[in-house]
């Protein structure tokens, strides 16, 4: 088994080769924009202006005073976001909400509270884009703390709201705090300010949630890499990647939050440049790697805005523990809870139509193993950025 190596030893190298990642690049660039056409039964949203916002906030409101002037039971009828409410378009090859509902009454016990909490946050979004302001799911909470009792109760209505107005949540000028790093090949301008992310020291730049007062101004990147956590960042910061290899590196530091995943689509859209996922080989880092590429069951409805079906998963796999030695004292026993979840992808659609995802989680399965992406450090600590990435992106070994 091999031994780790310390940090003075050199780690052998692997000359990298972009031929097929420009390949792929430029099969993207040929490719022709086709029009996003919704299967039947399936809920969209669009981005709407303040406007627009403030006028069906109105219409809610008014059908729900019609409804006590006309004496009957004041019902509102909310778009449901369980799973049993999910299509899965292959298609398009997103998650999106179905047209299931649930009756949410003033006059029932079991949803009073829930109406009344509605209604307020209504009221807060009405301020906000009258105001043309934004807030933070946090601060809507403190609004009104005897009503919402606990952050759970308002961040869930906060995202019934959107699909109630048949709008995606940043057009209700409310924004989750963002957590996501960019750093590399890119130049963007932010509220008019030019930002350089080749320039920005080994910090990188703050993923905003304003992203649409973010205009992407040029890059010669030759693809993006999606890293689950903020400790591969930084050894790739560290070695200033981005210079060696023409890239753009982003974050999400753990799960997938909507400013990151929405900047990751904008740049893919935009540049049209492959992405390629580098997570931990276990089902969590699948999880997060499957919201990025089809979007959260949770935010169905905002999958067409949020999610890049274009994402490739480079690694780590099950199968690269073996295949680059990795020692068995760096691998971790899975758990219970990691082999359900395992299972329970195995049986979504998305996974099942793609042999080598399939392939790759029954192995883990079988194995009852997992690792994180420091695990490669076992064979020193430039192993990451001198052989690993390399090899992998220069064999095309990602699905």
């Amino acid at each position: 088994m091999p031994k780790a190596k310390t940090k003075t030893e050199k780690v052998e190298k692997f000359e990298l080769d972009l031929e097929k990642v420009r390949k792929l690049k430029e099969k993207m660039s040929e490719k022709k924009k086709s029009r996003f056409k919704p299967p039947k039964g399936a809920v969209i949203v669009e981005e709407l202006p303040t406007e627009e916002i403030h006028k069906k906030i109105h219409e809610t409101s008014r059908e729900l005073l019609l409804q006590v002037e006309k004496k009957m039971p004041p019902v509102m009828e909310i778009p449901q976001r369980g799973g049993d409410n999910i299509i899965y378009d292959e298609e398009s090859d997103l998650l999106l909400l179905g047209e299931g509902k649930s009756s949410r009454s003033l006059l029932s016990l079991a949803t009073s509270s829930d109406v009344a909490r509605t209604m307020r946050v209504l009221e807060i979004i009405h301020t906000l884009v009258e105001r043309d302001i934004h807030a933070t799911k946090r601060e809507i909470f403190y609004n009104d703390v005897n009503l919402f009792k606990d952050q759970l109760y308002s961040d869930k209505i906060i995202d019934d709201i959107p699909p109630l107005l048949s709008t995606t949540r940043d057009s209700t000028h409310v924004v989750a705090s963002a957590k996501g790093m960019a750093i590399g090949r890119l130049v963007i301008r932010d509220s008019g300010d030019t930002i350089d992310l080749t320039k920005l020291g080994s910090g990188g730049w703050s993923i905003t949630p304003f992203l649409d007062k973010i205009k992407i101004v040029e890059s010669d990147a030759d693809f993006i890499l999606v890293v689950e956590k903020d400790a591969a960042l930084i050894r790739l910061s560290e070695a200033r990647w981005w210079n060696k290899v023409p890239c753009i590196i982003i974050t999400g530091k753990g799960s997938a939050d909507i400013a990151t995943r929405s900047f990751l689509r904008k740049m893919v859209k935009t540049l049209k440049i492959p992405a390629f996922a580098l997570m931990d080989s276990d089902p969590y880092g699948m999880y997060i790697y499957s919201v990025y590429l089809r979007g959260s069951k949770r935010l169905s409805y905002e999958s067409p805005f949020l999610a890049t079906p274009e994402l490739k998963l480079l690694g780590v796999l099950s199968k690269d523990l073996d295949k680059y030695n990795i020692p068995k004292e760096c691998w971790l026993k899975m758990t219970d809870k990691d082999i359900k979840r395992a299972k329970e992808m195995l049986k979504e659609p998305f996974v099942q139509k793609n042999e080598q995802w399939t392939e790759d989680l029954k192995l883990m399965i079988e194995l009852k193993r997992k690792a994180e992406i420091q695990a490669l450090s076992s064979h020193g600590f430039e192993y990451l950025t001198e052989t690993y990435l390399p090899q992998k992106l220069s064999t095309g070994d990602w699905f």
